[in-house]
C-alpha cells in the first residue's frame, strides 16, 4: 500500500482527497495536515510515502514545508503540490523546493491517483497545463554572455578640466588597451531541476551545488547512451509512460524501467522532468 500524507487547509479539500485516493485500492491515507508546520511533524513521526501539499495555508505555506521535508535527510517522502493556483512562481518554486510533482486541483480523481502512484515509484509528474511552461522555460537555449566592451577613450581633455592646471601641463593620456588582451570568453548558463529519482534512490536536499547534473553535449549523449538508451530517452521526452514505452518497442516494462535508471544515471537527470528538458535542450526529440 502507498501511505498518503493531505495537508490542505481546508477539512472539506482533504476529505474529498481521503475519499478519490482510498478508492484506488493501493493507496491508504495515513494521516491529514491542516498547516505547513503540522505537515512538517506529521512527515517526520508518520513516513508517509507521498505527501499531497496544499500551498497556501497559514503558519507556514505548502513551499517552505515542502523545502523542510525535502531537506530532512531522516525524511525519505515524495511531495506532490496540489494547488488551486495555476502561476509560475508557486510552480518553479515548488520544484526548487524539491517537489516531485505539480498538479491543480482542478485535475480529475485519475490524475490525483496517477500522481500519487507515480511520486511514490520515485518519478516525478507535472499537470498537462505547466509541463509546455517548464520545458520552455529550462530548455531554452542558453543565451550567451556578449564580450566586455571597453569604454570610449576621450579624444581631447574635457573643457570643464579645473583651470588651475598649467597648460603647459600635459593631460595624462588614457592607458592603451593592448591589442593583444582576448575578449571575454563566451559564458553559458546551465540550468537543471532538482529531484533524484535513480535507482539509487531521491536526494534529501534542495538544489545542491555538488549535485547538480552536468549538461552533455549531443556528441557526448550519443556516445554515452546505447541506441536503446537513446530510443527510450526519445519516447520519454514524449511524455510516455513505461508501459506505453514497452508496447512501442515491444519490451518488457521491467526492461524499460531499467533502460530509463540507466539514462538518468548516465546524463546525470535527477528525474524524468529533468531528461525530458535535457532532450529538447539537445535536440533528440
Amino acid at each position: 500500500m502507498i501511505r498518503v500524507l493531505l495537508v490542505d487547509d481546508h477539512a472539506v479539500m482533504r476529505a474529498g482527497f481521503r475519499m478519490i485516493l482510498e478508492s484506488a485500492g493501493d493507496i491508504t491515507v495515513v494521516g491529514e495536515a491542516s498547516t505547513g508546520v503540522e505537515a512538517v511533524v506529521a512527515a517526520s513521526d508518520l513516513a508517509p510515502d507521498v505527501i499531497c501539499m496544499d500551498v497556501q495555508m497559514p503558519d507556514m505555506d505548502g513551499l517552505e514545508a515542502t523545502r523542510r521535508i525535502v531537506g530532512d535527510p531522516e525524511v525519505e517522502s515524495a511531495v506532490v503540490v496540489v494547488t488551486t493556483f495555476d502561476r509560475d512562481d508557486y510552480l518553479f518554486d515548488a520544484l526548487a523546493a524539491g517537489a516531485s510533482g505539480f498538479l491543480l486541483k482542478n485535475a480529475g480523481p485519475e490524475e490525483l491517483i496517477a500522481a500519487v502512484r507515480v511520486a511514490a515509484a520515485g518519478d516525478a509528474l507535472l499537470a498537462p497545463e505547466v509541463t509546455r511552461r517548464v520545458i520552455a522555460r529550462f530548455a531554452a537555449p542558453p543565451a550567451a554572455v556578449p564580450a566586455a566592451v571597453p569604454a570610449a577613450v576621450p579624444a581631447a581633455v574635457p573643457a570643464a578640466m579645473p583651470a588651475a592646471v598649467p597648460a603647459a601641463v600635459p593631460a595624462a593620456p588614457p592607458a592603451a588597451v593592448p591589442a593583444a588582451v582576448p575578449a571575454s570568453p563566451e559564458v553559458r548558463s546551465t540550468p537543471s531541476l532538482d529531484r533524484e529519482s535513480t535507482a539509487g534512490g531521491r536526494d534529501a536536499g534542495a538544489f545542491p551545488t555538488s549535485r547538480r547534473p552536468a549538461v552533455l553535449s549531443r556528441d557526448e549523449a550519443a556516445v554515452e547512451l546505447t541506441e536503446r538508451e537513446g530510443e527510450v530517452l526519445r519516447l520519454v521526452a514524449q511524455a510516455m509512460s513505461n508501459a506505453e514505452i514497452a508496447r512501442r518497442l515491444y519490451i518488457g516494462e521491467a526492461t524499460v524501467k531499467t533502460h530509463v535508471s540507466n539514462v538518468l544515471q548516465k546524463l546525470g537527470a535527477r528525474d524524468r522532468v529533468a531528461a525530458v528538458v535535457y532532450a529538447h535542450r539537445h535536440g533528440l526529440t
